[in-house]
């Protein structure tokens, strides 16, 4: 019962209305009148409920250290010596007592305007691809303002996958804000971190093509970039949960469409969704060059005696006649 139909109750009490016509008309038993009368509170009465877990303190304390603070082995631990406790119970006693759990300290909250800042990082994760399992770097871009969501999937991230990635991620948002946030990844780091940063004078290039300007927060300050960092658990619990993929390509694709999906669904934490956002915030992103140069990477081979040049474990043939001479590979994110 709420305080409000508590406060009802003895407001009717004392008016002189009945116990059997206020419980009439409030739909309750009169024994519940009775209580909510007799206690002359309209405050809810706290529910008193014994912690399955207390009589295990001790024991969890012990697992705890045991088992190197994963509450999963507790609670396994506990259940094969007969405790009768689910791991929900045993979570919720560990928060409420303060039992393996860092403090909690307020996060900071920041406001970006519609293309003002948006932020990248990469995480790895481990996707099934032509039915093996194989480690993947995912890497995501989020505007601050829209929260916009663009990811992809690389075997590695190198300054050339950078690149790709956030000429990619220009096309899919149409243009760039004024900043891109980024940890202090040596991709693009030459050296500082923070406001003392100072970005590869070839990603320092990169970023002028498309009129924006690298920025790295302060080490040790996450919540700077918390934009983008929420959104990696929510890509490895929801995209990549029972999916599996034949090729990158495959994946990748798959990745785009549901960007496309998410992107356009209602967010109870906007209360908008980031589609109609994105409305307002694409008027204002500093558009596409009229051409972009294409992305590439160049290697120096020589041509072996069954006329192959080798490139990350795949092989390729050239003219006979340029066997044993040194050639130049230039890669490119479809071709080699």
């Amino acid at each position: 019962m709420s305080k409000g139909q508590r406060t009802a109750i003895l407001e009717l009490a004392a008016q002189g209305v009945s116990h059997r016509e206020i419980a009439r008309v409030m739909g309750i038993s009169r024994l519940t009148v009775r209580k909510v009368v007799g206690s002359k509170s309209s405050e809810v009465p706290a529910v008193q409920r014994p912690e399955k877990a207390e009589p295990y303190r001790q024991e969890i304390l012990e697992l705890l250290k045991k088992c190197k603070g994963n509450l999963v082995r507790v609670h396994e631990e506990l259940a094969a010596g007969g405790a009768a406790m689910s791991y929900q119970s045993l979570t919720a006693f560990c928060r409420r007592h303060g039992i393996g759990q860092a403090p909690v300290v307020p996060a900071g909250r920041y406001r970006f305007d519609a293309a003002e800042e948006l932020q990248h990082d990469t995480s790895p994760h481990q996707v099934e691809l032509g039915g093996k399992k194989r480690n993947v770097q995912t890497a995501s871009a989020v505007l601050c303002y829209s929260r916009m969501l663009f990811f992809q999937f690389y075997p590695t991230f190198q300054r050339f996958d950078c690149k790709i990635f956030l000429t990619d991620a220009g096309r899919y948002f149409g243009g760039f804000p004024k900043r891109v946030m980024i940890d202090n990844t040596h991709v693009v780091v030459l050296r500082g971190t923070g406001r003392e940063m100072v970005p590869v004078p070839e990603m320092a290039a990169f970023a002028e093509r498309f009129g924006f300007s690298f920025a790295a927060h302060e080490r040790g300050d996450a919540n700077r970039s918390a934009r983008v960092e929420r959104e990696f658990w929510f890509i490895e619990t929801n995209f990549l949960a029972g999916r599996t993929f034949s090729t990158w390509e495959d994946l990748n694709l798959q990745a785009r469409h549901w960007c496309d999906r998410v992107n356009a669904t209602y967010k109870k934490h906007l209360h908008a969704v980031p589609r109609e956002l994105f409305a307002v915030e694409q008027l204002q992103l500093k558009p596409l060059p009229a051409w972009i140069p294409e992305v590439y990477r160049l290697h120096q081979r020589t041509v072996d005696v069954e006329g192959y040049v080798a490139l990350h474990t795949n092989r390729y043939s050239v003219p006979v006649a340029w066997i044993g001479r040194r050639v130049e590979v230039r890669e490119t994110k479809d071709k080699v």
